[in-house]
């Protein structure tokens, strides 16, 4: 076994209280019940997967920071739950070094996976990769693939958090207000996700995507490259997926989905 389970989340700030405010927030609740999850399964290495202002790649030293959204907060990739600090993070740019010897930073959709590991006390090996909206299809099933590979080459079992908001453009209020296209695209993204359709996620057209402001596009394209790898044929025989969320509450598509092997 190597591909051993997966968890869907998005990525807005709004999910950390700090931000948005300690009142309940059903996908912040759903998105944390789902990494709970994933770590309950005891993976022997997580790997986070988000959007990302070129490829990169990031270990257990880099950390994100919330300082442009009003708190000056950091969250260490690897034992996040006990690294927290309210210290403030020398500025850089996303999956560049800061310096020799120093951390790298994280993107925004990293920095709310490594949040989200925090919360859930995960503190074994993790590491994470930014996949950019310029990525193709192919490319970026062929980085899931290659995970996996990674992954059965030293025996571990692998699960992945999948960070990536859908489209950007469901509402009037939206921030990139409304495309009517909207609605039927994140349709599909859920579809393909509950039914574990790796061709349906695989033939999200990554245009239409940007047109939406869709960044999870790459991201899932990873997720489905991964399955494919770990079960060549008829992944729905022999995992189950399980939705959480699917709402629209800021005019942003959020979507929480659990994968996992069935039988456990």
């Amino acid at each position: 076994m190597t591909l051993l389970a997966a968890a869907v989340c998005p990525h807005p700030p709004l999910l950390v209280p700090q931000v948005a405010g300690r009142d309940p927030i059903d996908v912040r609740d759903q998105a944390l019940a789902a990494v709970r999850r994933l770590c309950a399964l005891e993976p022997d290495r997580i790997v986070l997967v988000g959007d990302d202002a070129t490829e990169a790649v990031y270990d257990e030293m880099s950390v994100g920071s919330l300082a442009g959204y009003g708190v000056d907060l950091i969250f260490p990739l690897a034992r996040a739950a006990t690294a927290k600090t309210t210290a403030t993070a020398p500025a850089a740019t996303p999956g560049v070094g800061v310096g020799a010897g120093s951390s790298r930073r994280l993107p925004l959709s990293l920095t709310i996976g490594a949040w989200l590991l925090g919360e859930v006390g995960w503190a074994g090996p993790c590491a994470a990769r930014g996949v950019p909206a310029t990525t193709t299809p192919a490319a970026a099933a062929e980085l899931g693939a290659g995970l996996v590979d990674a992954a059965a080459a030293d025996g571990s079992r692998l699960a992945l958090l999948i960070m990536g908001d859908a489209s950007a453009r469901r509402t009037v209020k939206a921030p990139g207000s409304l495309d009517p296209r909207a609605d039927a695209h994140d349709a599909s993204v859920a579809a393909a996700l509950a039914a574990l359709d790796v061709d349906a996620l695989l033939a999200l057209d990554p245009e239409l995507s940007r047109d939406l402001l869709a960044p999870g596009r790459a991201s899932w394209q990873v997720l489905a490259g991964a399955l494919r790898r770990a079960t060549p044929t008829d992944p729905a025989r022999s995992w189950r997926s399980e939705v959480r969320y699917d709402d629209a509450p800021f005019g942003v598509g959020y979507l929480v989905v659990g994968w996992e092997r069935s039988g456990r």
